[in-house]
């Protein structure tokens, strides 16, 4: 009988956890104050260092999908090209 009490206050508990950083972190600050100051300068440091991972992150983003869309043109030039000497190889040794 203690192990699905001990099971149920151990997943209550888990979950709990989960879902509390959000409401201890937000503090007794109100809404107005951060939805007024600039992203930038938000007045936590932690704030400040997550914001400026996720420009990085979005930077690398784009330049991955440039590199991409260069890579997929030029890997449809290089397909074209195979294409043409294999249909050239068939032609070859069919004619």
């Amino acid at each position: 009988m203690k192990m699905p009490i001990a099971a149920v206050l151990t997943a209550f508990i888990s979950l709990t956890s989960i879902s509390a950083p959000c409401v201890w972190a937000q503090g007794t600050q109100g809404t107005a104050d951060a939805a007024t100051a600039p992203a930038s300068e938000h007045p936590d440091e932690i704030v400040r260092m997550r914001q400026q991972i996720a420009a990085a992150n979005r930077a690398y983003d784009r330049e991955v999908a440039a590199a991409k869309k260069v890579f997929d043109q030029k890997k449809a030039v290089a397909a074209k090209k195979r294409d043409a000497a294999i249909e050239a190889a068939h032609r070859g040794v069919a004619g």
